[in-house]
């Protein structure tokens, strides 16, 4: 078994890291592979950068903006690949990632298998990633997973996956209507294709943490929470046609309640969407309260101002963190040098 493994970056504005990120790709000791990069846009300096990585291993192609799922779905229909390997364009393969789960793909014998690995969360060092086992992080049919992705909360960062070329064809393409959460949608329909999850251990991936500019940040942003409450019903309708019990209707009530509190109380729409959702499962959800920081605001002038405070702090604390690591991480550079 010698297969060729497709390493799709899209980019965007991503100068300051793509070249960390390809790499990480050509630094695979798998070598049967192509990568290719596609610039969507960018308004920085992404496009020349990666030009510079351009060689027969690595295409680089650029287009006008149309987003991330539009620019996946492009690359899919360049690449050659018997398997696909969905890199961010600030994220990082370890280099033996491919290899590993190629040689678990040869030992499965089944194309539909679909192969999952660990990651870790970092800002500038990646050598700091934290990696934190979760009740994904195991073999578990199609089903399975579902249920403990959406009862408790979990997801698996999108470099994780090594996919055939068989199942990337049968789940179909990624779904441009989705601001936010198109991974964890794209992954449910391939999961639905699969004969089950295969965990490699020793396959492993830095996901860099980039806070409010990530994509997959939804914020207070309208579009992108009503991306992700359409996200959140196709979950739901996925699970619910692997199995309708009354454990996957619970997983799903599980799932509303914990997604609840980033609608309430801005959007009471879609909050009623979730109720009557819920009612519809059998279960009921509430309110999420604020924690006793935030509780008073709330008691003096309402949910909205106390959610701002609570996201205000959140972020700042978060920006915090960031530039610390940013600091240590260029002292760090400095000593190298």
């Amino acid at each position: 078994m010698d297969p060729l493994v497709s390493i799709l970056i899209p980019a965007y504005n991503a100068e300051r890291w793509i070249a960390d990120t390809l790499r990480s790709a050509l630094g695979q000791t798998w070598r049967r592979t192509e990568i290719l990069l596609l610039d969507d846009g960018s308004s920085d300096r992404t496009l020349a950068v990666a030009d510079t990585f351009g060689s027969k291993r690595v295409r680089v192609a650029t287009q006008p903006n149309q987003g991330a799922a539009a620019t996946r779905n492009t690359l899919f229909s360049l690449c050659q690949g018997d398997f696909v390997q969905w890199l961010d364009a600030d994220d990082l393969l370890a280099p033996d990632k491919i290899a590993r789960q190629v040689g678990a793909a040869a030992r499965s014998g089944d194309a539909r298998t679909l192969l999952s690995g660990t990651w870790g969360r970092f800002v500038y060092r990646p050598g700091r990633a934290r990696f934190l086992p979760t009740p994904l992080w195991s073999d578990l049919s199609p089903v399975e997973w579902l249920i403990r992705k959406m009862g408790q909360n979990r997801h698996m960062q999108t470099a994780t996956w090594l996919v055939s070329r068989q199942l990337t064809e049968a789940a179909g393409p990624w779904n441009p209507r989705l601001l936010v959460d198109d991974d964890g949608e794209y992954f449910c329909r391939v999961l639905l294709e699969s004969a089950g999850v295969q965990f490699v251990p020793e396959a492993a991936v830095f996901y860099r943490a980039s806070g409010p500019a990530s994509l997959s940040y939804v914020g207070r942003s309208h579009r992108k929470l009503d991306a992700q409450f359409h996200s959140m019903r196709l979950h739901i309708g996925y699970l619910r046609s692997l199995e309708d019990s009354e454990r996957t209707r619970a997983a799903c009530i599980r799932y509303l309640q914990d997604w609840l509190g980033a609608f309430h109380p801005e959007r009471p729409d879609i909050v009623g969407e979730v109720t009557r959702l819920a009612r519809e499962l059998g279960g009921r959800v509430t309110a999420p309260p604020f924690s006793w920081k935030y509780a008073w605001i709330d008691a003096l002038a309402g949910p909205g101002l106390a959610k701002r405070a609570q996201v205000f702090a959140r972020r700042t604390k978060a920006a915090a963190v960031r530039s610390l690591d940013r600091t240590l991480w260029r002292l760090e550079n400095v000593g190298f040098n």
